[in-house]
């Protein structure tokens, strides 16, 4: 079975300021109506004020090339910023890039680190792609135990593939060791995802 790294990208809204909420609000209008110059005029001066959303939109933009020439080494460079102020999607996307080595050197240590802070924030995607890469043992030590919890979380919180994944992977474990992970989700919750599996 062939498993495939997702990537949750979505366009969100959240200001600091009532100008700064008029500025990025123009933005995301403009940018759903495809008026990627607007956005990128509205966003750019709140992206290096620090606006966390400015800075993952254009993450975004640059990752998909959107109104401008495609470039992840400013993809990256975006979602950084917004991903150290923990915006989740900019930590899945980032995880994705050095995933796959796009604009980055590949790198799945570095893409483990940043799948496992989105998936500790509840983000599905995320806990989805960790439980992948604890499949095959890139960038983390493998694990069968592990890879169902995060994939078992992921199908929970809505990522209906994944539980085609985790009954994949269940079929190379033991029935103890299943209700072992199992039992293992269940404590990550109650721990509001941090410090799960291994």
């Amino acid at each position: 079975m062939k498993f495939i790294i997702t990537v949750l990208a979505t366009v969100v809204s959240l200001a600091v300021s009532p100008l700064a909420a008029q500025n990025f609000d123009k933005g995301l209008k403009a940018h759903d109506a495809g008026d990627y110059d607007t956005a990128l005029r509205e966003w750019e001066p709140l992206a290096e004020q620090g606006n966390i959303e400015a800075q993952y939109n254009l993450g975004f933009m640059y990752d998909n090339g959107q109104g401008l020439t495609q470039d992840k080494a400013e993809a990256v460079k975006w979602y950084l910023l917004a991903a150290e102020q923990a915006h989740s999607d900019a930590q899945l996307n980032l995880g994705a890039i050095y995933r796959n080595g796009q604009g980055v050197s590949e790198d799945f240590v570095e893409a483990a680190k940043w799948y496992r802070l989105a998936a500790e924030q509840g983000n599905a995607i995320a806990q989805d792609n960790l439980g992948i890469l604890y499949y095959f043992g890139d960038g983390v030590p493998q694990s069968n135990l592990t890879a169902h919890m995060w994939i078992n979380l992921a199908f929970e919180n809505g990522v209906p593939e994944a539980g085609t994944r985790r009954d994949f992977i269940a079929e190379e474990m033991t029935k103890a060791d299943i209700s072992k992970a199992q039992d293992m989700a269940k404590d990550c919750i109650r721990r509001s995802y941090a410090k799960c599996g291994n």
